[in-house]
């Protein structure tokens, strides 16, 4: 018979040992239900010898925080070929996947955690959304985005964040649909923004035309056109005039 030896890993070889454990343990559970003897023990370690790497849980929990950033960062990365529509498809269900493999680790990154309010968290979280907004930026092909196009994909943003924690309570709604409204309130939200302004109608009017029928933004319009006979007429709206000081 032969017993089995356990290999010495080296420094950086043990830490990325631990946060991958970490990362496994905060998807299944909020990290604030994770102690430091379970993540030692699913690493097969000691308790000492985990803060011999990390001086205590919050300093491991942003390790943890910093990986899971930088691959949900990733996953907005898309070729800028074909269609708009059919791209922010992709990157929705690279989004959701993410969102359905780390879902508590998931809310702890958006919410935060151990580390929640502490300057790292807030950063690391600022970056996913810096790289989410500066990708769908260069697929519009703006190399310097006015305010309002900048408000627009900003706030979609948002909003795919705060559609993703509702969706992981009970999760409702079937994945694929709401990946697919998600792109459709990116095409909304900026036609609504071309409404008000020449520069982001030139932007739209552009990403439109190379849309196919059968896309997703073509979908929308199908959409929408059912709503047409049963929506009243509405007269050209002008902004209200700017108000005069009373005497």
């Amino acid at each position: 018979m032969t017993t089995g030896v356990r290999r010495r890993m080296g420094v950086d070889e043990r830490r990325a040992q631990l946060i991958r454990v970490a990362l496994e343990l905060f998807s299944q559970r909020s990290p604030d239900e994770v102690s430091i003897d379970e993540i030692a023990a699913a690493a097969g370690i000691s308790r000492p010898l985990v803060y011999h790497y990390f001086p205590g849980k919050r300093s491991l929990y942003e390790a943890a925080l910093k990986r899971a950033a930088d691959e949900l960062a990733g996953r907005f990365l898309e070729a800028h070929e074909g269609p708009l529509g059919a791209r922010l498809i992709r990157v929705m269900r690279r989004f959701f996947d993410f969102v359905e493999e780390h879902g508590p680790g998931f809310a702890a990154l958006i919410r935060g955690g151990p580390a929640g309010g502490s300057s790292t968290a807030n950063a690391l979280v600022d970056g996913v959304r810096q790289a989410a907004y500066e990708q769908i930026v260069a697929h519009l092909g703006v190399p310097q985005p006015p305010a309002r196009l900048e408000l627009v994909v900003r706030s979609w943003v948002s909003l795919a964040e705060s559609t993703a924690l509702l969706w992981l309570d009970g999760k409702r709604i079937p994945r694929g649909e709401l990946e697919l409204q998600l792109v459709h309130d990116f095409a909304a939200l900026a036609a609504v923004s071309a409404a008000y302004d020449q520069e982001m109608a030139g932007i739209m009017l552009r990403v439109f035309a190379q849309e196919p029928a059968d896309g997703p933004f073509g979908e929308l319009l199908s959409r929408l056109s059912v709503l047409a006979p049963a929506a009243p007429a509405v007269p050209p709206q002008r902004p209200p005039a700017s108000s005069q000081p009373l005497r």
